[in-house]
């Protein structure tokens, strides 16, 4: 027994050795399988949607901001002295030309002008005395009856009642006048203010009373300036295309309200400024518009386009592809490797959704129209084009 002792320790000792062993394989194994598993692995480049810009003959256009305003304003007044008897309109409402507005009393005047008339005959009958005196002293002169003087005399006082019958006739004239301005007219068809006098008012005292103020706003008038820039740009679009030089006059004209989507209203350019104002350095302009139904008010804020010329092969691309940063403008293009580009451009008008690109692309570039967040330049995408990213109905812009 005592002999067997000292082999106890020995064989504890090579089972310890065992289980490290096992446990280190183990923990090996262990290792070499968590290695294998957390190998990186790179994301597939993110898709983005592309585009071609569109190629299109398009018109250059100068966008301006002006006013409506009436072709014709008028203040109706008070031209002869009189209580104000008749208003024969309702405020705010349209007339025709030659409508019957106001009355003044006539009594007054009528009774002048029979008073005129009455002096126009006995002016005349005393006319015609005269030349019948004037004519007996002649016959008596010419048997010496009578003196040369006193033929001078009758012939001086025949000339005297003639101009009296002349003076008579225009006081008439005036008469007749005062008379017919006791009756206020449109004097063409427009909209009519309100009134301002009231029936009973004495108008006319002293003063040109001012009644009622009428508009005309068929044709309507739409003032509007452009700055020296534009103008000088318009100007060598013209020299560039002599027909539209030889139609300056009726260049036509586009305008929108406030409230318009685009350029509805089509009218004609009829008036500039001949000088420059020094203190903004612009041009005043003027269209005239159709109006037909008045239903465009003057003083209304406008919008207006003015078409210069026609250019061909104009490159354009999608608002949304267009972005703005401290070196300009630019879009992002993908290349024959895939691989994001920036690419600055020089914008030009809109056109519809679209925006007109005058410098910086050839027209057969890749343009990322979606997924824009997604494009950094230098890196890879995946492009998918419009239309095949419209038919899996990924047709909304990606955030």
């Amino acid at each position: 027994m005592r002999g067997l002792l000292p082999s106890a320790p020995i064989v504890r000792t090579n089972r310890s050795i065992v289980r490290t062993f096992v446990g280190s394989l183990a923990l090996a194994v262990v290792l070499v399988g968590c290695e294998e598993q957390n190998t990186y692995v790179a994301p597939p480049p993110p898709k983005v949607t592309v585009a071609k810009p569109e190629v299109q003959t398009i018109t250059d256009y100068i966008s301006l901001t002006g006013t409506t305003s009436a072709s014709n304003t008028v203040e109706l007044r008070a031209r002869v002295e009189g209580y104000l008897e008749q208003v024969l309109f309702g405020d705010g409402d349209r007339v025709k030309e030659g409508d019957l507005l106001f009355v003044i009393e006539k009594a007054p005047y009528e009774a002048a002008v029979e008073e005129a008339e009455a002096g126009v005959e006995r002016a005349k009958a005393q006319r015609d005395q005269s030349q019948l005196t004037a004519e007996r002293v002649g016959r008596a002169r010419k048997t010496g009856a009578v003196s040369q003087q006193a033929l001078d005399e009758a012939k001086a006082q025949e000339d005297v009642d003639s101009a009296d019958v002349l003076g008579r006739q225009a006081a008439l004239t005036r008469a007749k006048l005062d008379l017919d301005y006791t009756e206020v007219r449109a004097p063409f068809d427009g909209h009519i203010s309100r009134r301002l006098k009231d029936p009973g008012n004495l108008v006319g005292s002293d003063e040109d009373t001012v009644i009622a103020v009428i508009n005309q706003t068929d044709p309507l008038y739409v003032y509007f300036t452009i700055n020296e820039e534009d103008l000088l740009h318009a100007m060598d679009a013209r020299k560039s295309s002599p027909e539209a030089a030889a139609k300056a006059r009726d260049l036509p004209l586009e305008m929108g309200l406030a409230d318009d989507e685009g350029y509805p209203l089509e009218g004609t350019f009829d008036y500039a400024d001949i000088s420059l104002n020094p203190s903004t350095g612009t041009l005043l302009l003027r269209g005239t518009f159709p109006n037909p139904d008045s239903t465009i008010l003057a003083g209304l804020f406008a919008r207006v386009r003015i078409p210069l010329l026609e250019k061909s092969a104009s490159i354009l691309v999608p608002e949304q592809a267009i972005g703005y940063d401290q070196l300009g403008a630019h879009v992002m293009v993908v290349n024959d490797e895939n691989v994001v580009e920036r690419v600055g451009v020089e914008v030009g008008p809109a056109s519809g959704d679209n925006r007109v690109i005058r410098d910086g692309l050839k027209g057969d570039e890749s343009i990322i129209v979606n997924g824009l967040l997604r494009a950094i330049p230098g890196k890879a995408v995946e492009p998918v084009q419009q239309s095949e990213s419209a038919q899996a109905g990924d047709s909304k812009p990606a955030s």
